[in-house]
């Protein structure tokens, strides 16, 4: 669909007509802040959506620490020395 310069200019008076030479430049305004405003959303959402993602990837990557199958008596055993070693 291509407008023409005479369709451009039809659509000029009849926007100028409905709101007014008054209301024009607030009108322009608004739509601005607007469209900032929605670029600005759009903006805080992708970065919500990647630190989302960053977090998941992390906590893939975490391994889980292992517990290890010690009995009582090797831990014992294992303070033992460790307390020796430590003195």
């Amino acid at each position: 669909m291509n407008f023409g310069t005479t369709e451009i200019l039809l659509i000029v008076v009849v926007i100028f007509l409905l709101f007014g030479a008054s209301r024009l430049p607030q009108l322009a305004k608004s739509l601005g802040q607007s469209r900032k405003a929605f670029k600005e959303g759009l903006r805080e959402a992708e970065e919500d959506e990647r630190s989302e993602a960053e977090k998941r990837q992390i906590s893939k990557n975490t391994a889980a620490p292992q517990i290890s199958a010690m009995t009582d008596e090797e831990i014992l055993a294992e303070m033992r020395r460790r307390k020796e070693s430590g003195s």
